[in-house]
């Protein structure tokens, strides 16, 4: 029996049809994947299902019955749970409080109580976190954990997980699949939207595929293969391979020598890294979340500051620079949360221009006509689904990534620090994304990507560094680096190198 059934849904933005009479359904206990590329619809028809949008027409059942869901709280009376990609915590709060923010009944709030019961919970469903903690001390992967603790808290019968993995290590990602089997074998039903392949083939057991606001097909799990489904979801144009061809290094851009810092919580994050990034190559930075990836990175992009060490950029000292000195002096920054790189209430064409806007200045006023006509030719140029007054916030996360490539690449930066790049991305923005640091690569930009995909990291990198608590455990040429040595460096079973190899 279906627990969740909805038939023709059709929602329009204006001209555009996000939603174009769907058929979905839900079965009681089972994990049913939500694939597709970004802009073809699942959001959008996931939202209409948690009541944060209305469809224009067509009908939801819940246990067979036809319901009108007009809110989030009317979902969450008929079971219905959303953890979306975008946080909704509040950081001045701890985890326990986020956690039961809106859930307590009574007058009185015991805290001491909220956290044993918010612990509790969390054991039970295989997810690390310390309920005392302040929101805003969380990493990104910390606060993801919390959005799907805060919504299993609330015993869901149906559970709607947007990339539910996307910022979580390959323990916890296996650890949550380990209490969603659980609680499939319970009777919770779940929708897992998900760009990854494996994990769906590994945790679902139906899937429906969307592409371009239409349902292409559902399928058993067993009845159809990785590849199938990948065909399914993107248009020929976004299956090509990508093909990183072997060209000689230049000189060193960017050398960062003995440089550590300390996280938020006053604990050492980066021990005496030393990197060269050379023109024209990417050095690919690869390890377990949480290993100082994120730190590194904000070094970089002059939001942390380094207690030690020299950051030098073309001969340049810049220990001590902030974040401004750091893009003036030609490092490109794409952050590892794009929605922390946007203004979402501000337009496309403003989030354009927002790391230059003393260009786009005359008298103390912004030149709209001249910053349109800019935006205008970088949609283009960029393939970007939206018009400059679109707002930021209504773009898909694809488009987004696409809007902050644009902005930095324009700049021709010398060198470019990605973090994370394709995080939560589907196979056609991805694919996009990689080529497009590729030409930067050809271009003669060092680029120092950092990804917690491996295979992301294979593919473009010309070397690898490992990093492990902190440390750079290694560095290898890709043509030379194994699985099975990479995996050993980055679960620490690797002796620290002297120097950075190659």
């Amino acid at each position: 029996m279906a627990v969740i059934e909805m038939r023709n849904i059709t929602k329009r933005f204006g001209s555009v049809v996000a939603n174009n009479c769907i058929n979905f359904s839900l079965e009681r206990g089972e994990i049913h994947a939500l694939l597709g590329e970004n802009g073809a619809g699942k959001t959008t028809l996931m939202r209409i299902l948690y009541g944060l949008y209305h469809a224009d027409q067509g009908e939801i059942l819940v246990d067979d019955r036809p319901v009108h869901i007009a809110s989030p709280r009317e979902a969450i009376a008929l079971g219905i749970g959303m953890v979306s990609q975008h946080f909704t915590l509040v950081p001045p709060l701890s985890v326990a409080e986020n956690v039961v923010l809106g859930y307590i009944k009574g007058l009185r709030f015991d805290p001491t109580a909220a956290h044993r019961q918010v612990a509790e919970a969390a054991s039970r469903y295989s997810i690390e976190i310390d309920p005392t903690m302040l929101v805003r001390h969380l990493s990104v992967g910390e606060r993801q954990r919390v959005e799907i603790l805060k919504a299993l808290y609330r015993n869901a019968r149906v559970l709607i997980l947007d990339e539910p993995t996307s910022v979580l290590t390959p323990q916890e990602a296996n650890a949550l699949f380990e209490s969603l089997e659980r609680l499939r074998k319970a009777g919770l039903s779940v929708i897992f939207i998900s760009h990854k392949l494996n994990e769906v083939m590994a945790i679902c057991d139906r899937i429906t595929v969307l592409r371009q606001g239409r349902v292409i097909g559902t399928a058993a799990k067993d009845s159809i293969t990785p590849a199938e489904l990948a065909r399914m979801m993107v248009s020929q144009s976004s299956q090509e391979t990508l093909r990183r061809e072997q060209s000689p290094r230049g000189e060193v851009c960017l050398a960062l020598k003995g440089v550590s810092a300390l996280d938020k919580k006053g604990l050492p994050a980066l021990k005496n890294i030393n990197l060269e990034v050379r023109s024209g190559e990417i050095l690919g930075i690869a390890g377990v979340s949480g290993n100082g990836q994120t730190e590194l990175a904000e070094v970089l992009f002059g939001t942390l500051k380094p207690s030690s060490g020299q950051i030098i950029l073309d001969g340049k000292d810049l220990q001590g620079a902030d974040p401004d000195q750091f893009l003036n002096a030609g490092i490109g920054r794409i952050p590892e949360d794009r929605h922390q790189a946007i203004l979402g209430e501000l337009t496309v064409a403003e989030n354009m221009v927002l790391e230059r806007l003393d260009e786009f200045t005359q008298h103390g006023l912004l030149d709209y006509q001249q910053v349109r006509a800019y935006s205008e030719r970088l949609i283009a140029e960029y393939q970007i689904k939206a018009l400059p007054t679109d707002r930021m916030r209504t773009l898909s996360g694809g488009n987004i990534q696409k809007v902050i490539l644009a902005r930095v690449l324009s700049r021709q930066p010398r060198v470019i620090v990605a973090s994370q790049p394709t995080r939560g991305l589907d196979v056609g923005a991805t694919e996009y994304v990689r080529s497009k640091l590729l030409e930067q690569r050809e271009r003669g930009v060092a680029v120092l990507l950092i990804s917690e995909d491996l295979d992301e990291v294979l593919a473009l990198s010309d070397r690898i560094a490992v990093m492990y608590e902190g440390q750079i455990v290694g560095t290898l040429r890709t043509e030379e680096a194994t699985l099975e040595q990479l995996g050993m460096m980055m679960a620490g079973s690797w002796k620290p190198s002297e120097e950075d190899a190659g």
